[in-house]
């Protein structure tokens, strides 16, 4: 019952982070190509939010990703990493409740 919450917790929190991660990209997107407008209080504060909570990833990945000029994969590399950290929970639950360890 325990592991059954918190395997969901984690689940849970990639999966909002992957969405965060999604909405950042594509806010980014849209402010770069003047579509949304950040004098817009509304707009501001969703893309700060979504700066604030997504960047340290970006930068940490932009650490190791060369420079492309114009063009960032970070939010690509980031999804894909979150995807694979979401595998690894699945698969350890599947270990888990396979080997005897989850009750």
């Amino acid at each position: 019952m325990l592991l059954d919450a918190v395997f969901f917790l984690i689940r849970a929190l990639l999966d909002l982070l992957w969405w965060a991660v999604l909405l950042a990209a594509i806010v980014q997107t849209l402010i770069a190509f003047n579509v949304l407008d950040t004098r817009n209080r509304v707009v501001w504060t969703v893309a700060d939010f979504l700066y604030r909570v997504t960047e340290p990833l970006f930068r940490r990945v932009r650490n190791f990703l060369p420079n492309l000029g114009a063009v960032d994969l970070s939010p690509l590399i980031v999804l894909l990493l979150i995807t694979a950290a979401v595998l690894v929970v699945n698969a350890l639950q599947r270990y888990m409740i396979l080997s005897g360890l989850y009750f």
